[in-house]
């Protein structure tokens, strides 16, 4: 096929601009946005936010898997960006350097170079914005990237479940930072949330923050736990508050992660905090997206949602380990007509 593959400003219409152009434009600089100081806890904003509709955003969700459809070009398009939005992802409890290192050398060449000359992408690179691993492996991660523009985070503060000590949570942040990750992914205890001790949680992510310096933080909510979209709403909106750049819906390790109905309580959380200060939060859904298809559902959610601005690697994250192998496969059948088996893809 020709190297004019484009993304489509509306998923279902007209295509504005090369893709291959946008990516190298934002390349450069994917913390390019102005941070956010987070605000004093405002308890009756929060109040204001308590009354959330399931069944109606399920409807929402229900209506824009089904009546948008992308196609051809357009798809192959849309799913070369959802590489760019990935935070490629190892947190296994047998990780070791080596196998951070492959999955490194993964984030530095996502695609065959077959595959890249089928597509037309000529010099432009295509890789997922960000390596994420474990503290003992962020010096690693940091050697094998330099200088690749790829961003190297760390989950943080007693990931999975959040239950050690704050000050040993705190030092975790600060060991991290030190390794050299500029981005910092922190879970909360959740006992704080069915508790609605909203300023104890304030003042918990307010430390983390500092903790981080100037790498970006971003919150892990551990959605699968918090039992209603209520919940999930409020806890969203108090690590805005606190000054999370990013909210992200799981660890991944709870018997449900990320979905649709959740995102969507999410956003527009995002949204009315947008509304509320004028700064832009990113989202990163985690856990169960190992789909071409579930990418391209997450994405017409964001332009729905939050426009297209939320279509950038420094609003917009996926947090995936297969998820690039499928992606792969369907691009190869895009080219060729046939999928391939998965052990002709590099470990991801």
């Amino acid at each position: 096929m020709s190297g004019k593959l484009r993304e489509a400003e509306n998923p279902s219409s007209a295509i504005v601009t090369p893709l291959p152009a946008r990516l190298a434009a934002n390349a450069a600089d994917r913390h390019a946005i102005a941070r956010n100081p987070g605000m004093a806890l405002d308890l009756g904003f929060l109040e204001s936010l308590r009354s959330v509709n399931r069944s109606a955003l399920e409807r929402r969700v229900g209506t824009l898997t089904k009546r948008r459809s992308i196609k051809a070009d357009n798809q192959a398009a849309w799913l070369l960006r959802s590489i760019s939005l990935m935070d490629l992802t190892t947190l296994n409890s047998n990780d070791t350097d080596e196998r951070v290192r492959r999955l490194c050398a993964k984030a530095l060449n996502p695609l065959r170079r077959d595959l890249t000359e089928a597509l037309g992408l000529g010099e432009v690179l295509i890789r997922p914005a960000a390596v994420c691993v474990y503290h003992p492996f962020v010096a690693t991660a940091v050697e094998v990237v330099k200088g690749s523009g790829i961003h190297v985070a760390a989950v943080s503060t007693a990931f999975p479940h959040g239950l050690a000590p704050l000050s040993t949570r705190l030092a975790e942040i600060e060991a991290s930072v030190s390794d050299g990750a500029d981005e910092i992914d922190v879970v909360i205890p959740r006992g704080l949330v069915f508790g609605a001790r909203w300023q104890e949680l304030y003042d918990e992510i307010r430390q983390m923050r500092a903790a981080c310096g100037e790498a970006h933080l971003k919150v892990i909510l551990g959605t699968g736990d918090l039992a209603t979209l209520r919940n999930v709403t409020l806890a969203s909106m108090v690590a805005m508050m606190a000054g999370a750049d990013f909210i992200k819906t799981s660890t991944g390790k709870e018997s449900v992660n990320a979905t649709l109905p959740v995102g969507l309580a999410m956003v527009r959380a995002i949204r009315a905090y947008h509304e509320q200060t004028g700064y832009l939060i990113g989202f990163k859904p985690a856990g169960g997206i190992s789909t071409a298809k579930v990418s391209l559902d997450w994405l017409v959610l964001m332009k729905e949602e939050l426009g297209r601005p939320w279509l950038e690697p420094e609003l917009f994250r996926f947090g995936a380990s297969s998820l690039l192998t499928d992606i792969e496969r369907q691009l190869e059948h895009h080219i060729s007509g046939r999928y391939s088996a998965n052990h002709r893809h590099a470990m991801a």
